[in-house]
C-alpha cells in the first residue's frame, strides 16, 4: 500500500534536519489482528543500487521486493531527462516473489532443535540479471539465485477449435500409425497437420538454492558478510568467525577462535562480525564486552591477535550488575566509505574512527531514560534484546530502533545536533516531540558525547507509557537516498526525507 505521493524537492544542503515521511507499509494488521510467530520479520536487507529490499522470517522464509520508480526512460524532453538524471519521487517497492529459504531441523547427535528463523541476509553480486543472496539460520547458511524465468506454452496446436466435446473442451484428433494423425477428408475433419508452437508468455521470477554451507558452527551463528573481493563470506557464531569461499562449500578457514581451552575460563563471546567495505583484508568484530576488533588477514592465517582495538575508556565509579549485560554489542555496521565504524549496545549508539582508537568519535543517548528500569528488564529479559543499527550511503547520519516501536535517527557529522524519534506506523511523528539536547560533555579535543532522550524513566518523549513487547530490532539504510525500512513485528514500514 503506498502513501506519500507527493513530489519531494531535494534538499540543497545535506547537512539540514530532514522531515521524514510516510512512504509504504507492507503486511499492516488491523486493530486486534493477532500476530503468528512465523510472520514475524527477523531481518531487513537492501542490496547495493538499492533497487532491491529482501526480508526474512522466523519461519524461515525470504521475501524479496523491487523498486517501482526506477528510472525507464530512454529518450523524452529535456525535462524528462533532468528528472531522469535526479528523480524527485520518494523510492517504491513492489512485492516481486517469496521462497522458503531454511525449514526446522533437529540435531540427532545433540539433541537439539534447529530453528527455521532467518537471522542474517546478505545481497551478493549480480550477474546476467540474476540476483544472488545469503540466508542463514542458526546453523546452516544458503546461496539462492532469483531469475526471472520466462513461461512457455505450446499453442498453435492441430485440433479445430469448432469441434468441441460436451464439456466445451478441443476435441483431440485421431493419432493412428505410431502417432501421426489421421488426416480426415470429411466435412468438418482436419485436412492439414500443423506443427505445435512454443512461445513464450510472462516472466516469473524463480528462485533456486545453488548451495549449502552447513557443519561448520557448533554455536549459533550471529553474522554473516561478504567480502569486496566477491569470492569470499564470513560467518561468524559465539566462538567462531569462519572464512569461505562462495564456490566451495564442503569445507571453511577458521580465522578467529575465542573459545578457551576450559569453558569456566570463557569471559567474553562474538556478538557481531563484518567485512571492510573496501578493503578484502580487513574485518571488525564485536564482543559482549563492549569491545571491538579490527583485524587484519595478512598478519597470520589465524587471527586471534588484533590488529586494533576500540572500547570506551573504563568509567570511574561503581559497577553495578548490569554495567557488562548493557555494554554488549549487538551490532556493527562499516560506514559506506569504510572509515567510520557504527556501533550499537543496549542503551547507546557509538560512532568509531578506525584510525582513532581511543575512544568513539560520538556517543549517542538512545533511550536513556531506561535506567532506571534496568531490573524489570532484566527479570523479562528484554535487556538481552540485540538491537540493529545503520547508517545512510553518505555517512552523516544513522538509526537504531527502539520500544514501543520506535526508531531514532541521529546527525553523525561533526557539529550536527539533529536528533529524531519516529514511530512505526503511517503517523511517524506522532510521538516526536522535539526534545532539548544537553551540553555536550567533552572527553577530549576530539571526542563527544551527545546525550539526546527522555529523562522520565518508562516513558518515551510524549509520555506516552513505553510498551517493551514491541520493539524495532531490525532496520535498513538505503544506500544512496534518505530512505528508512524498518520492521515492527510481520509489518515493514518506509519512510523518506
Amino acid at each position: 500500500m503506498n502513501g506519500g505521493d507527493e513530489v519531494v524537492a531535494a534538499s540543497a544542503d545535506p547537512s539540514l534536519p530532514l522531515e521524514w515521511r510516510f512512504s509504504q507499509v507492507f503486511g499492516e494488521r488491523s486493530a486486534g489482528e493477532e500476530v503468528q510467530e512465523v510472520d514475524i520479520i527477523s531481518a531487513i536487507e537492501f542490496d547495493n543500487s538499492g533497487d532491491h529490499l529482501a526480508t526474512g522470517d522466523r519461519g524461515g522464509r525470504v521475501v524479496l521486493f523491487e523498486r517501482t520508480d526506477a528510472n525507464n526512460s530512454s529518450g523524452g524532453t529535456r525535462r524528462d531527462l533532468e528528472e531522469t538524471d535526479y528523480p524527485l519521487r520518494h523510492p517504491e517497492f513492489r512485492y516481486k516473489t517469496e521462497f522458503q529459504s531454511h525449514d526446522p531441523e533437529f540435531d540427532y547427535l545433540k539433541s537439539l532443535e534447529i530453528e527455521e528463523k532467518i537471522n542474517k541476509i546478505r545481497w551478493c553480486q549480480t550477474a546476467n540479471g540474476a540476483l544472488f543472496l545469503l540466508s542463514t539460520n542458526d546453523k546452516t547458511i544458503k546461496f539462492w539465485k532469483v531469475q526471472d524465468k520466462k513461461i512457455k506454452k505450446i499453442c498453435d496446436m492441430n485440433s479445430d477449435p469448432s469441434r468441441t466435446v460436451g464439456n466445451g473442451t478441443v476435441a483431440s484428433p485421431c493419432f493412428v500409425n505410431g502417432g501421426v494423425p489421421e488426416v480426415n477428408n470429411s466435412p468438418g475433419g482436419i485436412s492439414s497437420l500443423r506443427l505445435p508452437v512454443v512461445t513464450s508468455h510472462e516472466s516469473s521470477p524463480v528462485a533456486r538454492c545453488r548451495k549449502v554451507y552447513a557443519h561448520a558452527h557448533d554455536y549459533h551463528i550471529n553474522s554473516i558478510s561478504n567480502n569486496s573481493d566477491g569470492e569470499t563470506f564470513l560467518s561468524a557464531d559465539d566462538l567462531r568467525i569462519n572464512l569461505w569461499n562462495m564456490e566451495i562449500n564442503n569445507q571453511s578457514f577458521n580465522i578467529v577462535d575465542v573459545k578457551p581451552a576450559k569453558m569456566e575460563d570463557l569471559s567474553e563471546v562474538i556478538t557481531s562480525a563484518e567485512f571492510h567495505p573496501t578493503h578484502c583484508n580487513m574485518l571488525a568484530y564485536s564482543s559482549s564486552k563492549g569491545s571491538i576488533r579490527l583485524i587484519d588477514l595478512r598478519q597470520s592465517a589465524l587471527c586471534d591477535s588484533h590488529s586494533k582495538l576500540f572500547e570506551e575508556p573504563e568509567a570511574a565509579g561503581p559497577k553495578s550488575f548490569f554495567t557488562e549485560i548493557i555494554a554488549s554489542v549487538s551490532d556493527i555496521k562499516f560506514a559506506k566509505e569504510g572509515r567510520y565504524l557504527l556501533s550499537r549496545d543496549y542503551m547507546t549508539l557509538k560512532l568509531w574512527d578506525i584510525n582513532m582508537d581511543s575512544g568513539p568519535v560520538a556517543t549517542f543517548q538512545v533511550h536513556e531514560y531506561l535506567k532506571p528500569k534496568l531490573c524489570d528488564l532484566y527479570e523479562n529479559d528484554s535487556i538481552f534484546d540485540k538491537f540493529e543499527c545503520c547508517i545512510s550511503g553518505n555517512g552523516l547520519r544513522a538509526a537504531t530502533g527502539s520500544y514501543s516501536n520506535l526508531f531514532r535517527v541521529f546527525g553523525v557529522s561533526p557539529g550536527s545536533t539533529e536528533t529524531a524519534t519516529l514511530e512505526a506506523s503511517r503517523n511517524p511523528m506522532r510521538r516526536h516531540v522535539p526534545i532539548p539536547s544537553r551540553p555536550s560533555t567533552a572527553l577530549s579535543s576530539i571526542t563527544r558525547v551527545i546525550s539526546r532522550g527522555s529523562e522520565s524513566p518508562g516513558v518515551d518523549g510524549n509520555s506516552n507509557a513505553l510498551d517493551y513487547t514491541t520493539k524495532l530490532l531490525h532496520l535498513a539504510w538505503h544506500p544512496n537516498e534518505n530512505s528508512i525500512a524498518c520492521a515492527a513485528a510481520n509489518s515493514l514500514y518506509m519512510y523518506y526525507a
